[in-house]
């Protein structure tokens, strides 16, 4: 599954009933038949199952999860003796007692249920999507919710075959995991009744059942039919994503020995969805914004985005529904492997666009979210819904995806794959453990992955290399490397930690563009390299998911050496290294500054995205407010030359990374900056997009809309509003809705906070109000809204939300905003927050130790 985050702040309203345990271990599905009918004007389904499974010991009752689920008739049949059950709830842990008056034998049994369910409104389970003109039946099972469809063994280890029929209307189509098998008439003249294929060996929440009038554009790749399926009012926006599709298919089909493992690949999208997308087997199921894209206007970003998630489900279909991790304790199996595999075949196909330095960028935004100390590990431990809930993030994605980047360069791509592909091919349509995965590639490569990989996924947090290099009196450089935990907070930092890691450190040289690997396993240790080097740099490709210190002439001297020795892989690896130091005062704020206008010349998206990335952050949190004007002016010094190069039009035969650059540069001057010419050019591309969207380049289009809302008055957050009604793509669309969160006035913020509970946003869009808790100049006020609302919050999404929400608490750079946030939270006892509050808790915290330690450095260097 693919997050969908529409604001950095909240990265899903999607939300889990909490208290779920785990199932008793004395049956196990062997498979399913289920029958759904589904009838969308009253918001409800029928459903006939029968769950063929099997006991290890005899038994007068089965348990099974079951959720907002009324059953109607229950028999459990074996040995020819068939039995009616008495079903026994329990609405607290999501599940059901079916109990018979005499023991049921070891052996097979069947468990036939009649039941009725609710097509819900909060995106999850069976549930209603709905556009202006109809509504649709949908599903998202994962991680869960299967059980609110129907009751079933719903643990990621009970893996079964699903026969799915769905009786609908006679206008409707449905989709499924399977091929549809048969389409009869009937029941009576306005029903039909489709039948699919059996599904592969898969778990619970891997099912998928759609409904409605879906429109399809058909394609295939290597045999295997393609189709990318929306509502009627988007086909026409579907056809970029059945020819990445289709590329995609091929790359992994080379890549993986296991060939694609299904019969057919289905790609929907539908108005109302609580992630970004869902790996479903051979179904998977999307947010419009990410699949359904003009591929004649849309921005760079917008038709990465499309590739990029394409690319993670499309692995999941390996990585996650071939193969399944046992727990959920080990779904980084699942989406860290999607989210590193996802970059080969971008990389592959689109070679234009750097992906291979996006994966650096992608590695540094890992490490600083391992910063805090309350950041949970890799593998941890959750047994409810709600902990399980909150195990999908940072770390069981970005972080797991750079750890698995880290251990392929260590032992080389090629014996990667090798140990992935026997790995693959040992648990297929199985489950695996960690321990499987690791265990495999030790086998493969010879080298200690099982010790590496045990220490990067059960230890919290990530290590600090520190670097001393020296000559010695033979021409040698001794090389001294030392590991602890890094902090984000100084205090923490020098106080020390117990942590060790087993690290494979790159090492080169000066001297040579050879890569030499240490495995630094002890707090010290002393290592030779050859001739006398001027520096050692200890992160080289820059995959290595660590932060490197160095001593400081030997920083400067890598500074100088930035642009002409490095590749850009590794400057923006050294740039996060930097700012990390920067973060615990170890580097002066004044110095970092410097290092970034020796490398003015730099040209290289993903190097100035590093360059430039913390920006925005040093002009909200850390200037002092007298200095924020000359803060400003610094910046606009910075880019004024790369803005000129760049101008405000694409040419003819431009890249793409150059495009997109022209959008990132703009955003900084516009939107940080104050730029005058900038937030000049903001106004009249404002005017000209309203009039016609595609006569404005869309890499600079939302950043245009945002800076002019930043000082927009009522008339134009009036047409902001209309425009949006009207907008005809989702790329348009959330361009209006998150400029919609900048508007300053209060007035205009109690607005935007009304629409995003009002029926004009759909629930999946709730979390765009948070753009204005991101903003310093309306936090305070967004903040007191949130609050004065939030009753209304928690009804639009769910009574059980908790890290989504949470997330807000980290918003703040003000003990008194960090202190009211946490309280507030902790009083509505939301499940799973626990966590998630911690660790909000201790971002505001490093942000406000950040500006104590480097403010007075700040302004001393912008007085010189």
């Amino acid at each position: 599954m693919k997050r969908f985050v529409i604001s950095t702040i909240c990265c899903s309203l999607l939300c889990f009933a909490a208290h779920a345990q785990r199932l008793p271990e004395n049956a196990s599905p062997q498979s399913y038949d289920l029958t759904f009918e589904p009838n969308l004007p009253a918001a409800t389904f029928t459903g006939d199952e029968t769950i063929h499974i099997r006991l290890r010991a005899p038994s007068a009752s089965i348990v099974l999860n079951s959720a907002e689920i009324a059953f109607k008739k229950v028999t459990i049949k074996s040995d020819g003796v068939t039995q009616e059950a008495t079903v026994t709830p329990n609405e607290k842990d999501e599940m059901v007692t079916l109990s018979v008056p005499a023991s049921i034998p070891a052996g097979l049994a069947d468990i036939h249920i009649r039941f009725t369910g609710i097509l819900n409104d909060k995106l999850r389970g069976f549930y209603l999507s709905q556009t202006a003109r109809r509504r649709y039946a949908v599903t998202q099972f994962e991680a869960t919710d299967a059980r609110r469809a129907f009751p079933s063994l719903d643990e990621p280890a009970y893996k079964a075959v699903f026969n799915i029929t769905l009786i609908i209307d006679k206008s409707d189509t449905a989709i499924s995991n399977g091929h549809i098998l048969s389409d009869k008439p009937g029941p009576g003249d306005a029903k039909h009744t489709v039948t699919f294929s059996p599904s592969p060996k898969m778990s619970s929440y891997l099912v998928a059942m759609m409904v409605g009038d879906f429109s399809c554009r058909e394609g295939a790749a290597d045999n295997i039919p393609i189709r990318v399926c929306a509502v009627p009012e988007k086909k026409e926006l579907t056809s970029y994503a059945l020819t990445s599709a289709e590329n995609i298919l091929k790359f992994y089909d080379q890549y993986f020995t296991v060939k694609y493992p299904f019969q057919k690949l289905d790609i929907i999208a539908f108005p109302d969805f609580s992630a970004g997308a869902m790996e479903n087997v051979a179904a998977i199921t999307y947010r419009e914004t990410l699949l359904t894209i003009d591929d004649k206007t849309a921005s760079v970003d917008a038709h990465q985005a499309v590739v990029s998630v394409l690319a993670h489900e499309m692995a999941h279909m390996w990585f996650g529904d071939l193969v399944t991790m046992k727990w959920w304790d080990d779904v980084w199996l699942n989406e860290g492997f999607a989210t590193w595999m996802s970059w080969k075949p971008m990389i592959a196909t689109h070679p234009e666009w750097h992906n291979e330095r996006s994966e650096i960028l992608e590695t540094g935004g890992a490490l600083a979210n391992d910063s805090i100390s309350s950041v949970r590990a890799i593998r941890a431990k959750a047994d409810t819904t709600a902990d399980i809930q909150t195990l999908f993030d940072t770390v069981a994605y970005a972080k797991a995806a750079s750890v698995l980047r880290m251990v392929e360069a260590y032992v080389s791509p090629e014996v990667f794959r090798k140990g992935a592909n026997a790995y693959l091919q040992k648990h297929a349509y199985a489950n695996a453990t960690a321990e499987d995965f690791w265990g495999q590639m030790t086998a493969t490569s010879g080298k200690p992955v099982d010790k590496i990989m045990k220490g990067f996924t059960e230890q919290s947090g990530a290590p600090l290399v520190s670097v001393q290099a020296d000559c010695d009196d033979l021409g040698k450089t001794r090389v001294t490397l030392s590991q602890e935990r890094y902090f984000g907070d100084a205090k923490k930092l020098s106080a020390g930690s117990s942590e060790i890691w087993q690290i494979p450190v790159s090492l080169r040289t000066d001297k040579s563009k050879d890569v030499s690997y240490f495995l630094l396993a002890q707090h010290t240790q002393t290592f030779d390299l050859p001739g006398c080097s001027a520096w050692v740099f200890a992160n080289a490709g820059g995959r290595g998911y660590y932060r490197s210190a160095y001593q400081p002439g030997k920083f400067a001297a890598l500074s100088a050496e930035m642009e002409k020795s490095f590749s850009p892989e590794e400057r923006v690896h050294f740039l996060g290294d930097a700012w990390a130091m920067v973060s615990v005062g170890r580097l002066n704020i004044g110095n970092y500054l410097a290092t970034l206008q020796q490398m003015q010349s730099e040209r290289t998206r993903a190097v100035l995205g590093a360059m430039t990335g913390h920006l925005a952050e040093i002009h909200d949190t850390i200037v002092a407010p007298a200095d924020r004007p000359a803060f400003e002016a610094w910046i606009r010094n910075f880019l004024h030359p790369i803005a000129a190069e760049l101008g405000y039009t694409a040419k003819t035969g431009e890249s793409d990374d150059r495009r997109a650059l022209r959008g990132d540069i703009f955003d900084l001057l516009a939107e940080v900056a104050r730029d005058p010419e900038a937030l000049a050019k903001a106004r009249e591309l404002v005017a000209q997009y309203m009039k016609n969207p595609d006569s404005v380049d869309a890499s600079l289009a939302a950043s245009a809309l945002a800076a002019a809302a930043r000082h927009g008055d009522t008339a134009l957050y009036d047409e902001y509003l209309q425009h949006l009604k009207t907008a005809k793509t989702p790329e348009e669309y959330y361009n209006y809705l998150g400029a919609l969160t900048l508007f300053s006035d209060p007035a205009l913020l109690k607005r935007t906070m009304e629409l995003a509970l009002s029926p004009a946003i759909k629930n999946q869009d709730l979390g765009a109000f948070f753009g204005a808790l991101g903003n310093y100049e309306t936090q305070t006020v967004a903040w007191e809204q949130m609050k004065a609302n939030f009753p209304a919050v928690l009804a639009k999404a769910d009574a059980s939300l908790g890290a989504g929400l949470t997330a807000a608490a980290g918003a703040f750079c003000d003990p008194t905003l960090r202190d009211d946030s946490q309280n507030f939270f902790a009083a509505q006892h939301l499940p799973g927050s626990e966590r998630p509050l911690e660790n909000a808790k201790d971002t505001v915290n490093a942000c406000i130790e950040l500006r104590s330690l480097q403010q007075p450095n700040l302004s001393a260097y912008l007085k010189r």
